[in-house]
């Protein structure tokens, strides 16, 4: 969960609770609460909050809010929650005049979308909202395989993945993708690796980031786990698979694992820093594996999620 920068304020805001680690420092702003979808099993964010558009004059009144407390310094944004792209693209278009009205140094506006969303989009309507001032596309891939994402619920397939990533960036959107180490379980690992790394390099992200599984309480996973019907891969597995989908790739992309719980913090630009990136992987599991000790070190690791 996430406050972002408007932590106090002299009248109401309405705050998205969740945003990527790489809007640490944006100026928040919610256009829709909760998810559309909120059918993924690994998933316990926005559990409690049913799924509704904001009206516009509360938006706008949120941006003068915001306007007040940091005037034209702000350079980044970041719009909540889930999937603003849901919301019709007039409005969206409405909603950034008066961001980049309000905050004229404004250099970045990012969102959240699903990419049966982005599919679903006529290219006109998207290349519209890049021509309003949205740059950049958070997306969750999750998996590549098909399999995978039927059994995750996530209600899309790989082809839907594939379509909305190229027309992102036909569109002109940069296009962040988030996978799931571990989602394949311990009996799909490899597919899922595999398979991932196909479906990125048929897309060809601008970045790629990617997050370690840890079931969370309130998730249907969690539940799965807890019942013995899920098993998570331990961390050397887990940094296995990241290997396994490195070493398939064939991108232009910017490779970050860059979340606190990750294992193994890695950060390299595709293709110059893969062999790199390898080795890093290489000797962390080497290390593993010749004193399993170091497993449970790692496994701490896992409860920095839940701060």
């Amino acid at each position: 969960m996430a406050i972002g920068r408007l932590r106090l304020k002299k009248r109401g805001y309405d705050f998205p609770p969740y945003r990527p680690p790489s809007e640490a420092y944006s100026l928040l702003l919610r256009v829709t609460r909760g998810c559309p979808w909120n059918k993924c099993l690994f998933c316990s964010m926005y559990k409690d909050i049913p799924f509704e558009r904001r009206p516009l004059e509360e938006i706008l009144e949120d941006i003068e809010a915001a306007a007040e407390l940091y005037g034209g310094s702000t350079r980044t944004a970041f719009i909540g929650d889930s999937n603003s792209l849901i919301v019709k693209a007039e409005t969206l278009c409405e909603v950034l005049s008066a961001l980049y009205a309000a905050f004229p140094r404004l250099e970045r506006v990012t969102s959240y979308a699903r990419a049966r969303t982005i599919a679903k989009k006529d290219l006109a309507e998207l290349k519209q909202l890049r021509q309003a001032g949205l740059t950049r596309l958070h997306v969750g891939l999750e998996s590549g395989d098909g399999q995978t994402l039927q059994a995750i619920k996530k209600g899309a397939t790989p082809e839907d993945m594939i379509e909305s990533g190229l027309k992102a960036k036909e569109a002109g959107f940069e296009f962040s993708l988030y996978i799931l180490l571990g989602i394949g379980g311990t009996q799909r690992w490899q597919e899922h690796a595999d398979n991932t790394a196909t479906v990125l390099n048929r897309i060809d992200p601008h970045f790629i980031r990617v997050r370690n599984l840890i079931p969370q309480p309130g998730s249907p996973l969690y539940a799965l786990k807890e019942r013995g019907e899920f098993t998570v891969p331990p961390p050397d597995l887990i940094l296995a698979e990241e290997r396994r989908i490195i070493q398939g790739l064939a991108v232009t992309s910017e490779f970050l694992s860059d979340h606190i719980s990750n294992y193994l913090p890695l950060h390299g630009q595709m293709p110059q820093d893969k062999a790199l990136l390898l080795k890093s992987l290489d000797g962390a599991i080497a290390e593993m594996r010749a004193d399993p000790s170091l497993i449970d070190d790692f496994r701490h690791k896992e409860l920095l999620r839940r701060l």
